[in-house]
């Protein structure tokens, strides 16, 4: 009896340090650099951000951001892609650490998510289809525009844009209506495939660029309706992952400093600097 009183506190603390081990305890900067791989969330289909090429190869500016950050980490790289609107809810239950995906601070997200400062911005572009005629802002009002779910872009046409870096948007235009597909990419397609259920698109200027370049059939309207402020991001909801924010948050500013970011976003975006926001 005296045996098993004296052992029940030590096969106590056996089970509590095989289960912190099992579930991989410590900081998720611990695990990262533990398993060698950084898990990124990132779109397939949204050039010249991220997408991939014909040999099924990640390509991009988040791409090269990502696989710069997991090099200064001192590990590899593997890219997720789940929908955005996981992405940007939070809870990600561990299937993906970190999201270089242009993820846009607002005050909802930081509810949820943990930011770094901006790796660049974007200004949000408000573009119709060329059938449509519409040459203002102001023509939106009563047609349908198309945007990605769960984006700012639907926040905006909504009301209910709240940017977290405190800068503000333009005034929507009057009855305005949205239609959202799975991600802003897709309105282009619709666009170039001739579906007409919408008249006109918002992304960042950058994706409707790489589509007039492509040749879908739209033009640009008016200046930007916001500037969003684009950051790496982590789950609040997750593990402990204050030594990995404390990381990133190092290694962006280093990127900054170092002219790295300034050199990707020339790589990218047609000779822009879009890592400072003017």
């Amino acid at each position: 009896m005296r045996f098993m009183r004296r052992s029940a506190p030590l096969m106590v603390a056996l089970i509590v340090l095989v289960t912190a081990c099992q579930s991989g305890g410590g900081d998720l900067l611990d695990t990262i650099k533990s398993n060698d791989k950084l898990r990124v969330s990132t779109d397939p289909n949204y050039a010249p951000q991220s997408f991939l090429n014909d040999q099924g190869e990640f390509e991009g500016f988040d791409i090269d951001v990502a696989k710069e950050i997991a090099k200064r980490l001192g590990v590899e790289v593997e890219f997720v892609t789940p929908d955005f609107d996981l992405v940007q809810a939070g809870g990600w239950n561990g299937q993906w650490d970190i999201s270089v995906g242009s993820i846009t601070i607002t005050e909802a997200r930081k509810d949820v998510l943990d930011f770094t400062e901006p790796y660049y911005f974007t200004p949000a572009q408000l573009a119709a289809s060329t059938a449509s005629g519409i040459t203002t802002i102001e023509g939106f009002a009563g047609k349908k525009i198309c945007v990605g779910a769960a984006t700012t872009y639907l926040d905006w046409i909504n009301g209910d844009l709240a940017l977290g870096d405190g800068s503000t948007s333009a005034d929507v235009p009057a009855d305005v209506e949205a239609v959202a597909l799975q991600t802003d990419a897709l309105c282009a397609e619709s666009i170039n495939v001739g579906r007409d259920e919408f008249e006109g698109w918002l992304s960042s200027s950058t994706t409707v660029q790489q589509a007039i370049d492509d040749g879908v059939p739209i033009v640009t309207v008016g200046d930007p309706v916001f500037f969003e402020p684009l950051a790496v991001a982590t789950d609040k909801a997750g593990s402990e992952h204050s030594k990995l924010n404390a990381e990133l948050a190092s290694i962006i500013r280093a990127m900054h400093e170092d002219g790295t970011l300034t050199a990707l976003s020339k790589k990218w975006y047609g000779g822009l600097d879009l890592t400072k926001k003017e």
